[in-house]
């Protein structure tokens, strides 16, 4: 029986477009003043900021740099709350006033008037980078500079004034967006780079992916005062996966489950110069939740492999000189996948030609079960001449642009596009593994995962996350449910270490280790 689900499936992510479309519902459907939409986003940052930083007293100076448009204008009236609360504030404009128009200008005005009764703030016009040294000694520096709109690569003066920023001591925030990056890909080479970004309305899709994931720092949503009622009636495709989307679909185990009836994998990895790769698997599909799990190896390295493991059963299929997966093979594995609930096929194979036509094969023999395909499986797909409806593929960035026949550039420059189109195209689930892991699914939406740190980038961790989506598979009801199960916990037990151990202190056979607990921790957390 499941457990208890508690809250909303994930955290609904939106596009720059539905947010700019619903400031045009708050002024034309619900005739709120745009000048007053901008005056509670300025209201509600200086709240998000005060209780983030609640050391934050007046003895502190805060610098804001201001574009023309309205992220400006937001960065001008925020400073005004700042002055009010006794503050010294230095703000510096990119542009002059003649650029400047609408609720910008307005802010813009009423705060250069209030400057005449505050002689401890200052207000200037940009001329040159010297004047960003007026920042120097700002305990904060907040980007109040680009916004939502840009797109492509920044220039000029932008470019500068970002990356003499970017060098400056202090605490970073940024409004809205942190500048330069564009929201349309997650994309950039030239964005500042925030301790804290201030989103407004909404949570933001590029903003939890790729540079948006790099630059925002802690992301936190402020508010421009209108309800909710707006965006429950928007279609979202992309989501943050939150604790309850995985502590509210695991399984107890019923009282009379027995190793069979506990989930059958059945893991089909390694090669003469790649053991590691398919004992981690197998091991974290037993160790994370699978009742039984089966390890096929070439006979070769059955001797060592048998060796690391003590709970998987491990049999081989060739002779004594076969170092890889050929079609020879095909028959020795064949009845063991009509036995299997969960087939794994993939870590530690190598990419010799002849596996291609027994990895094809297997895939056509095993077509109604579920099939994990990962690390060098992934190197046999030939995308014309095989099914992909219903699998599970788990590349990394270079193994999937690999596959697609592109470079890694061109897909991170339109990640999102190419990896939901790719998923709905072929029927698959696709777990693209980084920072963060993102699963697509068939029907188009992106989950995007909320958990992990740098420490994970290392030998292993791959073979460990297969190895626990196929065990949490076998503890849910629905396949989507376990590969978000495993994608989340992975990474929370890589954070449950770099805690204890930091980023630098742990493998990947920890990270296995530590998922049960990781499991344990989620329940306690939302309980």
């Amino acid at each position: 029986m499941p457990l208890i689900f508690f809250g909303e499936k994930m955290i609904p992510l939106y596009s720059t477009d539905q947010i700019r479309k619903a400031d045009e519902f708050a002024v034309k459907k619900l005739g709120i003043p745009s000048l007053l939409l901008m005056e509670n986003a300025a209201r509600s940052l200086f709240a998000i900021i005060m209780n983030n930083y609640p050391d934050l007293n007046p003895q502190d100076k805060i610098g804001i740099v201001c574009g023309k448009g309205n992220n400006g204008g937001d960065g001008f009236a925020l400073a005004r709350n700042f002055m009010n609360m006794g503050f010294s504030v230095s703000v510096i404009a990119l542009c002059p006033k003649s650029e400047l128009a609408g609720d910008a200008l307005t802010n813009h005005n009423i705060l250069v008037n209030l400057l005449k009764y505050n002689q401890d703030s200052s207000f200037s016009y940009y001329k040159n980078l010297s004047d960003l040294n007026k920042l120097k000694n700002c305990s904060v520096i907040i980007d109040a500079i680009l916004g939502t709109g840009i797109k492509g690569e920044i220039k000029g003066k932008f470019e500068k004034v970002i990356d003499k920023l970017n060098d400056m001591e202090g605490i970073k925030i940024a409004i809205d967006v942190p500048s330069g990056l564009d929201m349309n890909t997650s994309t950039g080479s030239t964005i500042f780079f925030s301790d804290l970004t201030i989103t407004l309305a909404k949570q933001k899709t590029a903003l939890v992916y790729g540079m948006g994931f790099v630059h925002s720092g802690e992301v936190a949503v402020g508010s421009i005062g209108i309800g909710a009622e707006y965006f429950d009636s928007l279609e979202v495709d992309d989501y943050l996966i939150e604790p309850e989307d995985v502590y509210g679909v695991l399984k107890l185990k019923e009282l009379d489950v027995h190793k069979y009836s506990s989930g059958k994998v059945f893991v089909i990895a390694g090669s003469y110069h790649y053991t590691g790769a398919a004992v981690l698997t197998a091991e974290a599909a037993l160790k994370n939740g699978a009742g039984s799990v089966v390890l096929a190896v070439p006979e070769s390295i059955k001797p060592v492999v048998s060796l690391k493991l003590r709970e998987v059963v491990v049999e081989s299929y060739g002779s004594a000189n076969d170092e890889f997966l050929n079609a020879s093979h095909f028959n020795e594995l064949k009845e063991r996948t009509k036995w299997a609930d969960i087939i794994v096929i993939g870590p530690g194979l190598g990419k010799n030609s002849e596996t291609v036509i027994c990895v094809h094969k297997l895939l056509n023999a095993a077509k109604n079960k579920t099939i994990i395909i990962d690390a060098d499986g992934l190197n046999e797909l030939n995308l014309s001449g095989i099914k992909l409806k219903n699998l599970i593929l788990t590349p990394h960035h270079k193994e999937f642009a690999d596959l697609l026949a592109i470079s890694v550039g061109e897909l991170e420059n339109n990640l999102m596009k190419i990896s939901k189109d790719f998923a709905s195209k072929h029927l698959c689930y696709l777990a693209l593994k980084g920072a963060p892991t993102i699963i697509f699914t068939p029907s188009g939406e992106a989950l995007i995962n909320s958990t992990g740190n740098p420490g994970m980038a290392k030998f292993g961790t791959g073979d460990v996350l297969t190895g626990t989506i196929a065990a949490m598979i076998t503890n849910t009801i629905e396949i989507e449910d376990g590969i978000i199960s495993a994608v989340y916990l992975h990474s929370l037990a890589a954070d449950i270490l770099a805690e204890k151990n930091t980023e630098f202190g742990f493998t990947a056979t920890e990270i296995m280790d530590t998922i049960p607990y990781a499991i344990k921790f989620i329940g306690q957390s939302i309980l």
